[in-house]
């Protein structure tokens, strides 16, 4: 689980990155980032999976959880790139990254992760 300092929790937190308009796509999961730190602040994440990708609170979870695990294994060897640079980020799983394993998951991750600017 990630630490309590990097988790984004408010609505009006989630539509303030949302509202930004700056995503990227791969895999089967959407990465939207919110706007430039001016301070030395935690960058803040947020993990969604809709009920429309899903109607079972299992697999929605399972989702979420694997994405989050991969941005805290990032986090842990502090391989993270330009992602730091920005005050939130969210990751959105989509009905593709539903039936994938950990590692194609984690390889999604890494490669949103690498292509912020």
């Amino acid at each position: 689980m990630l630490p309590k300092q990097y988790r984004l929790k408010n609505r009006s937190a989630f539509k303030a990155t949302y509202r930004v308009k700056n995503s990227f796509h791969k895999g089967g999961i959407t990465l939207f980032i919110g706007i430039l730190k001016k301070d030395d602040s935690p960058t803040k994440v947020g993990f969604v999976v809709s009920k429309k990708v899903h109607k079972r609170a299992v697999k929605r979870n399972r989702l979420k959880r694997l994405m989050r695990e991969s941005y805290r294994l990032l986090l842990k060897e502090n391989n993270l790139g330009n992602s730091q640079k920005y005050l939130s980020l969210i990751f959105v799983g989509t009905d593709k990254a539903l039936g994938k394993s950990f590692k194609e998951i984690d390889a999604s991750i890494k490669k949103l992760i690498q292509g912020v600017q």
